[in-house]
This record gives C-alpha cells, sequence and structure tokens, in this order.
C-alpha cells in the first residue's frame, strides 16, 4: 500500500456486528474515506447493532482520524446503535472520550437570542462599561502628567525623543501632500462661484481663512489618526499580547508613566506645528491654482492673505491641534491598553483606535466652533 494512502474496509461479523477495518495513514493531506460508507451500510442492513474496530493495518494517525470517529459516533447516535471503541489505539480512545465529553448543546443559538428591550439594556451596559473605563485611563493619565511635573515619573527621555521624531518629521512627506491637495480643491471649488463675480483674487482669502482656522488642524488630526494614532494602539497592544505590560507592572514601573505618558506629550507638542506647516501648504496649493489658472500675480496673491488672515485665525486653529493631538494620542493608547491577548485583537485595538480618533476630532471641531461662535471670535 502507498505510504499516504489510508483504507477503510466494512465486515459484517455476525448478524448484528459490523467491523470497520482501518488501514493505511490516516492523516491530514492523504485522500480520506467518509464516513457516508457506514452510514449507508447501516441503512441496509438494519438488524446490525454494534459496530467494531480492526486496527491492525493502521500504521499512522493525526486529528483526521479523530474527526472521522466523531462522525462515526454521530452515525451510532443518531441511528441508537453501539460504538465499540476497544479495537482503536489507546491514544486515539483517550482523545476520542476527551471530544465527547461534553455534548454539543442543542439550540444554543435561540438561547442567546435576545429582546429588543435586553439588547437595549445590554448596549447601554457596554457604553456605560467603556465610558468608566475611559474615565479611568484620563483619571491615571492626569495623574501621571502631575507626577511628572512634580519630577517623580519614570519614562526614558531616549524614548520619548524617538516618538517625537516619528510623530513629527516622519509624517512630513503625508502631511504635505494632503495639505497642498486640500488647499487646491478648495481654490478650485471657491473659484467656481467666485469667477461668475471677477471676484477670483478672494480665492486667497478662502483658501488662507479655511486652512489657517479649521481645515489645517482636521487634515492634520485625521492624518495622524491613521498614522500615529494607529501606530500607538499596535505597538502597546501587541506589549500586551507578549505580557511585556505585566512584566513592567511586576517590576514596579507604571506602564501610565512609561508607555503613555510620552506618547501623549510628544503628539501634543509636535500637532501645533504640524497644523502650522499644512496651513503653509494648504496656502501654497492655493496659490498654485491662483497663480496658474486665474492669472494672479504672487504679489497679488501675498498681500491678500496676508490681509485676510489674522492671528485669531491661526490661533484657534493652534489650540485645536493641540486638542486633536491629545484625543488622538489617547484613543490610541486607550485602545492598545484596552487589547486582548490574541492577534487578532491588536488588529482591533488599531482599527478602534483610528475610529475613534477621527470621532473624537470631528466633535471637538464641533465643540470649539460653537464657542468660538459664541465668543464671536
Amino acid at each position: 500500500m502507498i505510504e499516504n494512502e489510508s483504507g477503510l474496509e466494512l465486515v459484517q461479523k455476525d448478524r448484528k456486528t459490523l467491523a470497520v477495518r482501518l488501514s493505511g495513514a490516516w492523516k491530514l493531506g492523504n485522500r480520506l474515506p467518509s464516513s457516508a460508507a457506514i452510514d449507508s451500510e447501516l441503512e441496509k442492513n438494519p438488524g446490525i447493532g454494534v459496530i467494531i474496530f480492526e486496527t491492525e493495518d493502521l500504521r499512522g494517525w493525526d486529528s483526521a482520524l479523530l474527526t472521522f470517529l466523531i462522525k462515526v459516533a454521530n452515525i451510532c447516535d443518531r441511528k441508537e446503535k453501539s460504538l465499540e471503541r476497544d479495537g482503536l489505539p489507546e491514544g486515539v480512545q483517550r482523545l476520542l472520550s476527551l471530544a465527547t465529553a461534553v455534548p454539543e448543546r442543542k439550540g444554543l443559538k435561540n438561547s442567546v437570542t435576545m429582546s429588543l428591550l435586553a439588547g437595549l439594556g445590554s448596549a447601554a451596559a457596554n457604553f456605560w462599561g467603556a465610558f468608566l473605563g475611559m474615565m479611568t485611563f484620563i483619571g491615571e493619565t492626569a495623574l501621571a502628567f502631575f507626577k511628572m511635573i512634580t519630577g517623580k515619573a519614570r519614562f526614558r527621555r531616549s524614548d520619548f525623543f524617538v516618538t517625537l521624531q516619528e510623530c513629527g518629521a516622519d509624517a512630513l512627506p503625508i502631511v504635505s501632500l494632503i495639505s497642498i491637495l486640500v488647499g487646491l480643491i478648495l481654490a478650485f471649488v471657491g473659484s467656481i462661484q467666485l469667477k461668475m463675480f471677477g471676484a477670483q483674487i478672494y480665492i486667497a482669502d478662502l483658501v488662507g481663512i479655511a486652512m489657517t482656522r479649521a481645515m489645517g488642524a482636521i487634515m492634520t488630526g485625521i492624518i495622524m489618526a491613521g498614522r500615529t494614532g494607529a501606530s500607538f494602539a499596535a505597538r502597546i497592544g501587541t506589549m500586551q499580547v507578549n505580557e511585556e505590560i505585566d512584566a513592567l507592572r511586576t517590576a514596579g514601573i507604571s506602564p501610565m508613566e512609561f508607555l503613555v505618558l510620552p506618547r501623549i506629550i510628544a503628539l501634543a507638542v509636535m500637532m501645533p506645528l504640524l497644523t502650522l506647516y499644512s496651513d503653509l501648504m494648504g496656502i501654497l496649493g492655493g496659490l498654485i491654482v491662483s497663480v496658474a489658472g486665474f492669472d494672479i500675480s504672487l504679489t497679488e496673491y501675498f498681500n491678500e492673505t496676508r490681509s485676510s488672515v489674522n492671528l485669531t485665525n491661526i490661533l484657534i486653529g493652534l489650540f485645536s491641534s493641540l486638542v486633536f493631538g491629545i484625543l488622538i494620542a489617547l484613543a490610541g493608547c486607550l485602545r492598545g491598553m484596552q487589547c486582548g491577548r490574541s492577534a487578532s485583537a491588536v488588529g482591533d485595538a488599531t482599527t478602534s483606535a483610528v475610529v475613534t480618533g477621527i470621532v473624537s476630532i470631528i466633535v471637538a471641531t464641533a465643540v470649539i466652533t460653537v464657542i468660538c461662535n459664541f465668543l464671536g471670535l
């Protein structure tokens, strides 16, 4: 017999006994016989009451044989036949007993179906639990920040500067590209209406105010949420999976001080600088469209931008970026710390960090806009 073949032969010993002869190697990857042959034999001979096994020619086995035997056991249960396991190898008998020790629960799917009211209650409980978890995390972060101010927080300065570089200099290419494109888009969209009144020069006002007051901070925040916030969640989540965070706690080192604090400070420092850079790139995009498409000179565009953009617009944008930076870092670190112990949990934590960061940016933008409107800014 070929080494990777597996055989199945059914021999009726007497009127009530059917012998199942197993031969060859019953391993995954081999072409295995089907249990349907036994089912068919029992249909043809309903008088058979006992099934035994003969395994003298069995040369090897793995979980493939166990899967086959479980199917045979299910057939015997369904047809109310007796299954004798004495002829099987001892290891197979133990595994089969273990696999069939806890029978599958019937109607399990129906038992977990919840009513609408129960579903709402469960959702409310989950939301409340997530809210408490977030408040606890913010409180621990505030405590770590207070300890840093008093000189008691412990984290490596080298890690902080590496994070600072990752949040700042490494993000410049993508921020440049997106900001210039946003400036180009704003200029093109605005020119459609302004051209009707021969007021193309006000493209500079539109782009300048929009970029410095809101768009620069929002676009930079979204970029950093997808890039840096996800990176924070993935790295801390991986440490959670590898039990490195447990090791830090065992060594008496607070993960909030060692991992979370430097990341929040680094992103809070770099976000205003990146936003300022984004503003300039967006204005550059508007300048390209104005000069190339509407015969506006560099001097005219510069003077119009300088007259329309005031310090209040710039400060509102920088303040928004500072808030966005803190929210993105909090979301990334929070999801990383809440990560489960499996590899798939890291992916879930990363996705959740990006979604939480972007939603936080939009909500914060709405709140800041309302406050500015209330203050007359």
